[in-house]
């Protein structure tokens, strides 16, 4: 194991198995829209089942950082888990289209209240030199996890998509299992800060760094998550079949799942910030060579690129927020970064396609491009403040 993850403590290491196992069941989703086909459900009605999955991601995260601070870390990751896993039955035994889009939304919500309340106990059991380290960590275990299930869940798919359902709940429960038995949550003792600010998002919204920080984050973020959204709309458009970006995909996870670590052991030692904008200008870079490929040769080339750029960001932004976030926040601040990841993601689902489809995917491409490189130039600039915040906290 490399360097970079050596001396991490037990509960690291418990999330990321129990973040493997969960990814493992990774499968309802991206086999969704086969699934409907499937029970009939087509045209405009998969677009409602598909936009509540995305709303759900957009309550969720919200949700789950005010449950974090509330009611315990560990409590909050429970209740996610045992959700999604109830909400994975009631989509399977859905009778119709609002059942469906209705459990979609529950599964989605659920799902992402794990996330905040997984990234405050980590801050929580890790100094800050540390928890870019263990938030990559994480990030590779649902790497691990996710291309491992990009191949189960085709096999699964063939055999019956109850199968699909039956893994994802399952996983889900036995992560919850694990947590149940195996995380202990640091006790954490309450301040006048924790009663001033109250249990809502004041304390971020009043933070002006972190709203610096997070809408830079979220374009970031946006140009990332064209990859799912863009590229296999390019790659159709090109003439080629599925298979080619199953196989891009593929490309992804294997570089990821191998480079990572190593890459987290060498630049753990470099300022944050400066990594992350580097990060991001190659990962806008390469989202726009996918306006340039018009082969396998160049997609491949493309997809390269954006998947070094993705190992090189690795946990630094959830480590830089949670940086910034003071004890009694933590969850939040996470519920914040968390939202503005799901907010991304619903952006490039709608915004990004409908650019594509309108204006045409030069259009989608330079402005991913620019996106990318004006919001790595901004947050570098932030270097300066986010050191003096960050050193502030830890001498108090």
């Amino acid at each position: 194991m490399p360097s970079s993850f050596r001396g991490l403590p037990p509960i690291v290491w418990t999330i990321f198995a129990g973040t493997i196992i969960n990814r493992l069941g990774y499968l309802v989703t991206p086999f969704l829209v086969f699934f409907l086909a499937s029970r009939g459900v087509t045209g405009a009605d998969t677009s409602y089942v598909l936009g509540a999955l995305g709303a759900g991601n957009l309550l969720g995260p919200a949700v789950g950082g005010i449950l974090a601070d509330r009611i315990g870390r560990r409590p909050t990751m429970l209740i996610g888990l045992i959700g999604a896993a109830s909400a994975q039955g009631a989509l399977f035994l859905a009778p119709g289209v609002w059942t469906m889009a209705a459990a979609a939304l529950l599964i989605s919500a659920a799902g992402s209240t794990v996330s905040p309340a997984a990234f405050a106990l980590l801050a929580d059991a890790v100094d800050s030199d540390r928890r870019q380290r263990a938030y990559a960590l994480f990030g590779w275990g649902v790497n691990i996890g996710t291309a491992v299930a990009g191949v189960l869940g085709g096999y699964l798919a063939a055999v019956g998509y109850w199968l699909l359902f039956a893994v994802d709940a399952g996983s889900m429960l036995l992560f919850a299992l694990v947590v149940a038995v195996r995380l202990r949550e640091p006790k954490r003792t309450p301040t006048t800060e924790a009663a001033t600010d109250g249990i809502g998002y004041g304390v971020v919204l009043r933070d002006r760094l972190a709203l610096l920080l997070l809408p830079l984050f979220g374009v970031q973020l946006f140009v990332y998550s064209l990859t799912e959204v863009a590229l296999p709309l390019a790659i159709h458009d090109s003439g080629l079949s599925p298979a080619v970006y199953g196989a891009m995909a593929a490309v992804n996870a294997v570089l990821v799942v191998a480079l990572q670590p190593f890459a987290t052991a060498r630049l753990a030692r470099l300022p944050q910030l400066a990594v992350q904008s580097a990060g991001s200008a190659l990962i806008a870079l390469g989202v726009a060579l996918t306006g340039l490929a018009d082969g396998i040769a160049g997609y491949t080339l493309s997809v390269v690129v954006w998947s070094l750029g993705e190992v090189v960001v690795a946990g630094i932004a959830a480590g830089v927020i949670a940086n910034l976030a003071p004890a009694h926040a933590r969850g939040r601040y996470q519920g914040a970064f968390s939202w503005t990841w799901g907010v991304a993601r619903f952006a490039a689902l709608t915004l990004g396609v409908a650019t594509y489809t309108t204006l045409g995917p030069a259009t989608l491409w330079w402005t991913a491009l620019l996106a990318g490189a004006t919001t790595a130039a901004a947050t570098l600039a932030l270097t300066t403040r986010v050191t003096r915040r960050t050193t502030h906290t830890l001498a108090a």
